[in-house]
């Protein structure tokens, strides 16, 4: 509204009227944005955060969205996207599909740890010799 030249005075009273009947929520936005951003480009809680955080959302609200999201769901999505990831790693040798199944998570917010634990139980289940991965990135 600043850049319309509106009254700062009359931007607040619209705003706050919005706030009152429910046009403007900031709680709902980032539950929604979690849900919305998790289940459709399967981002981690970590980046999910970030987004919120450059969306100017309220750090406490931030924190409640992305509760929402429990280990074992954010486990379960890393997995589905290495699931889909691994094929077209194929002929590729064992450490360079792990840097790029590690990395392409890792780009989604996800921590290292899991990760590697996500890359290799699921190179594990491939038949891939995974010896040796539990420390490298």
């Amino acid at each position: 509204m600043r850049k319309r030249e509106i009254p700062e005075d009359a931007a607040e009273e619209v705003l706050s009227r919005f706030e009152e009947v429910g046009l403007i929520n900031d709680s709902a936005f980032a539950d929604a944005w979690v849900e919305s951003r998790h289940h459709g480009r399967g981002l981690a809680r970590r980046a999910l955060a970030q987004e919120l955080r450059t969306k100017g959302v309220d750090p406490t609200l931030i924190d409640q969205a992305v509760s929402q999201l429990d280990f074992d769901q954010e486990e379960a999505t890393a997995r589905e996207l290495v699931v889909r990831k691994l094929r077209s790693t194929r002929g590729l040798d064992r450490d360079k599909r792990l840097r790029r199944l590690a990395g392409m998570l890792a780009r989604k917010g996800y921590s290292q740890g899991l990760a590697l634990k996500v890359v290799r139980q699921a190179l594990e289940e491939e038949g891939e010799d995974t010896e040796g991965l539990d420390g490298e990135y």
